[in-house]
């Protein structure tokens, strides 16, 4: 429509029914359009929502284990691990050490091992197994397929 006066440009709004609407307001001079803003803040709602459904959420599972943990609740923990991946979530296997099992750190690294070698070619490895305080901690995370 050109460059009008802001009455001008607001009566015409008035007469067609529908907002006059700021879309440029640093621009020199600010620019302005008319429309139907209800029906225009309803599609940007609509177009968020539709975003919204198609994204996929990961989320961070967690598996604890101990350095005597046997070989029943490893084999079950396992399992629980692989749903998790299967899903879509990253995985933090943590192997929690107390008292004098801190002085036999090798049987949690042996652990962690023993874990990523069973769920095999599921994971890839995120985050290397590293000590935290008493926590001996690792993120496994899907591995992405050709597909994807």
């Amino acid at each position: 429509m050109g460059i009008l006066e802001t009455e001008e440009a607001l009566q015409q709004a008035q007469e067609l029914g529908l907002d006059l609407v700021e879309v440029a307001a640093t621009a020199d001079p600010p620019v302005c359009r008319i429309m139907d803003y209800g029906q225009y803040k309803y599609q940007q709602s609509k177009r968020a929502h539709e975003a919204k459904k198609n994204q996929k959420v990961i989320h961070l599972k967690e598996i604890k284990l101990r350095p005597k943990t046997e070989e029943h609740d490893f084999n079950f923990k396992l399992k629980h691990a692989i749903s998790f991946v299967e899903a879509g979530d990253r995985v933090k296997v943590t192997v929690m050490f107390r008292g004098r099992e801190m002085s036999h750190q090798d049987l949690g690294r042996r652990l962690m091992s023993k874990f990523v070698d069973s769920i095999g070619e599921l994971v890839s490895v995120e985050t290397p197994a590293k000590m935290e305080g008493r926590t001996l901690s690792m993120i496994l995370a899907p591995k992405k397929t050709k597909g994807s």
